[in-house]
């Protein structure tokens, strides 16, 4: 009932900028947030960003400064705009929504997530 699709990566070099974006789509009720990580390679997954119903947003340290969280007033997209890019910045960016469905005979809430989009950060 609910599809979650990332776009936006690339190949990139240090110092540029990418936009990603992380729409949702299907029978959405409400959306309590949305929430974007990363995994490099060899790596964990780790929180990039997040951004509640509500607006409230928090970032990685990492990232700080340099990515911007920001959504369209429907809540189903969401962007991360990605500046002064590094090396460490490659990875492969996920986003997850935690939204609430409903159809006429059922419904319910989860975190939904996406398939992933490739970021890559070289000279």
């Amino acid at each position: 009932q609910v599809e979650v699709v990332e776009s936006g990566g690339g190949s990139v070099q240090p110092g540029d900028s990418l936009t990603l974006s992380c729409v949702s789509s299907g029978s959405i009720r409400k959306v309590y947030g949305q929430h974007w990580y990363r995994q490099p390679p060899e790596k964990e997954r780790e929180l990039v960003a997040q951004i509640t119903g509500e607006g409230d947003i928090k970032y990685a340290d990492s990232v700080k400064g340099r990515f911007t969280v920001s959504r369209d007033n429907t809540q189903k997209t969401v962007y991360l705009q990605m500046n002064h890019l590094t090396f460490e910045d490659t990875a492969v960016y996920y986003c997850g929504a935690d939204l609430s469905w409903t159809t006429a005979s059922a419904g319910g809430r989860d975190v939904y997530w996406g398939q992933g989009t490739q970021v890559t950060v070289s000279s």
